[in-house]
């Protein structure tokens, strides 16, 4: 991979990690309910499943999931299925920033956020054929594949941990703005609404979009 062809692409990477998503929503609610030092794990495993995803694309499974509807609407119909849940949940969380800061609340494990950031990346398809539609353009035939998947693995990598640290803290700055448990309920349910939300539109996903 030439050096023009590795800035264009750490460009797009730029864009797409700062795309709104359902990695941007699990960034953002794991701020707002554990401030940005624990919070942050959930980026790590967000970050692991990008790396997995580059693997399934990398191995050819990624073909499978393109050609074949019925791996392809098992696979999104899971990913489906942990956003609801991952929305209802959040929708019924009535933690308080005060809560949060006093010790009183019974922060998730840490391998939980972590689990909960790889699943959301790794169970979700959209990715999968994204990667398959934007990564060979990057590709040099000719020379080895392997490297040039793993400059843009770690690349791709980089500006995602950059840009789930951005949202990360921004909720972590609006947990210590909004205090009132009030304030605090309607941003839990706003998140779990948008978890929903972002499992509906991946339910209307096609291979061919």
């Amino acid at each position: 991979m030439s050096l023009s062809t590795w800035l264009t692409f750490m460009l797009a990477s730029w864009a797409i990690s700062f795309s709104p998503g359902a990695g941007a929503i699990s960034a953002m609610s794991a701020g707002l309910k554990h401030g940005f030092r624990r919070g942050y794990w959930n980026t790590a495993g967000l970050i692991a499943g990008i790396l997995f995803q580059f693997v399934v694309v990398g191995v050819g499974l990624g073909a499978l999931l393109a050609t074949s509807e019925t791996a392809f609407t098992v696979v999104k119909m899971l990913g489906v299925a942990y956003l609801v849940y991952l929305g209802v949940k959040q929708f019924r969380t009535d933690a308080t920033p005060v809560a949060v800061e006093t010790g009183n609340l019974a922060l998730e494990p840490i391998r939980t956020l972590i689990l909960r950031g790889f699943l959301i990346n790794a169970s979700n398809p959209k990715g999968t054929v994204f990667l398959l539609a934007v990564v060979p353009q990057f590709v040099d035939p000719a020379a080895a594949l392997a490297p040039q998947y793993a400059a843009m693995a770690f690349t791709l990598a980089f500006t995602d941990t950059v840009a789930m640290g951005v949202y990360t803290l921004l909720a972590a700055k609006v947990l210590r703005l909004l205090r009132s448990p009030h304030h605090i309920r309607w941003m839990n349910r706003s998140f779990g609404a948008l978890f929903v939300l972002a499992g509906a539109f991946l339910a209307t996903f096609r291979r061919g979009v």
